[in-house]
């Protein structure tokens, strides 16, 4: 199992705040800044970055054509990365073994995870339905940083 604690210990100190790298068709790199955290996987309970994208990202076609992504974090001159596939939870999505009914919670979790707070949970609910947002869940295969 790779260690995630380099970069659990960085999420507080930028809210989270990562550069997702996903990979084109023609093998070019797409970034994105999303923001990101640790938390256990809905099905395995493992460890996984989470983030959660907006139902029409480009990122979303990468990571369905290709699976695979590095975030990136960096607080001052400290950084981590982490690498691995991914799987993906949202209204187009389905994550195996996962009862697409707990996607509100998965949502909040990973908002959470990644230092965010909210007053109105219904409201976060309803604007994620809206946007068709979709859980993003980074394997970690290899973490590295300087950390």
């Amino acid at each position: 199992m790779v260690d995630l604690a380099a970069f659990t210990a960085l999420v507080p100190l930028d809210h989270g705040l990562v550069v997702l790298s996903t990979s084109r068709a023609d093998g070019s790199i797409q970034s994105s800044v999303v923001n990101a955290g640790v938390l256990d996987h809905p099905v395995t309970g493992q460890p996984v970055v989470g983030l959660v994208a907006i139902g029409s990202a480009r990122r979303l076609a990468n990571l369905r054509a290709r699976p695979r992504a590095t975030v990136v974090l960096r607080a001052g001159w400290r950084w981590a990365a982490v690498e691995g596939p991914t799987e993906l939870a949202g209204p187009d999505d389905g994550l195996a073994g996962f009862d697409g009914e707990g996607l509100p919670m998965l949502l909040r979790s990973i908002f959470t995870a990644a230092g965010g707070t909210h007053d109105n949970w219904d409201e976060y609910d309803r604007v994620m339905a809206d946007e068709r947002r979709v859980a993003v869940l980074v394997h970690p295969e290899r973490a590295y940083g300087s950390g």
